[in-house]
């Protein structure tokens, strides 16, 4: 019976992916970055801030750094910030870039461009997104532990650990609520999951956790961004999709990309999407329609 409702709900997926397809344009593409995972864009400067494993994805082998890139795809420092380990989500806020690294998260002045901060989290495994409320508190996916922790107050610490976060990757924060890009439970090698995951989101006030929209699966969720008041703009990184889901569940389909695309950078005024690619070592360009 478990094996027949997963399999209707594949089905009910798969039939939403494909109701619609939404126009998107490549406009550049910068090759030759290091396994890059993340982008967050600073919209009042103009550039994007890349972050590069440059390794095995959760290994503390001090190669990790984070590039620094035009909007329009030139590399204009390539080793921005060195001395991280696997740096994976990058947030901006207050002059200061949070980077998830491993079990840490590393807080660096974008003015000096050094790390002035590095705070442990103490029993996590594979901190993954990070996102700033508007309080400026600071939320970080730990995505095999199906966990969340923020930072407050200097304080980082386990904000919620439940299985109900469906092991979250991305994140984002919209009013009061956390919305999560997740995964899907994984149970298998290489990240492989029965059931891919679907948005979530989650109380700021109370933790309390539902489904965004119906709670059929839709894939192994990754980079997650606003794009307006009823939709997000996702992508899915075993398949390589960039899509958007709105606040009903309803997936339109944007682009097909090469499996490995990641967390995304957005620039709301120009409807640009910054797409790193961890396995191609690639950044695309995408302005949609």
């Amino acid at each position: 019976m478990a094996a027949k409702l997963k399999t209707a709900a594949l089905a009910v997926a798969l039939l939403a992916f494909g109701a619609a397809t939404a126009g998107a344009k490549q406009l550049w593409e910068l090759q030759g970055l290091k396994a890059p995972e993340s982008v967050v864009v600073d919209v009042a400067a103009g550039v994007a801030y890349v972050s590069n494993i440059d390794g095995e994805v959760n290994t503390k082998d001090g190669k990790g750094s984070i590039s620094k890139v035009s909007l329009d795809g030139k590399l204009l420092v390539a080793e921005w910030v060195t001395g991280l380990d696997a740096p994976k989500g990058l947030a901006l806020h207050g002059g200061k870039i949070y980077a998830a690294d491993v079990d840490q998260l590393v807080e660096i002045d974008v003015k000096d461009a050094k790390i002035v901060n590095k705070y442990p989290a103490k029993g996590a495994v594979f901190l993954n997104d990070v996102t700033v409320a508007a309080d400026g508190s600071v939320y970080v996916s730990d995505t095999v532990e199906s966990s969340i922790w923020r930072l407050s107050g200097g304080k980082f610490e386990l904000w919620i650990k439940d299985e109900k976060l469906l092991d979250p990757n991305g994140l984002t924060v919209k009013g009061d609520k956390l919305i999560v890009a997740a995964w899907g439970k994984i149970d298998g090698e290489g990240f492989a999951t029965s059931v891919p995951g679907h948005l979530l989101e989650v109380s700021l006030a109370d933790k309390s956790i539902k489904s965004l929209g119906a709670d059929a699966p839709i894939g192994n969720l990754d980079g997650l961004e606003i794009l307006d008041d009823k939709t997000f703009v996702v992508t899915d990184f075993m398949a390589g999709t960039l899509m958007t889901i709105d606040v009903d569940g309803k997936v339109t389909k944007i682009a097909a990309l090469p499996s490995g695309s990641a967390d995304i950078g957005f620039v709301p005024a120009q409807r640009l999407v910054l797409i790193p690619n961890l396995k191609t070592g690639n950044l695309i360009g995408f302005q949609l329609d």
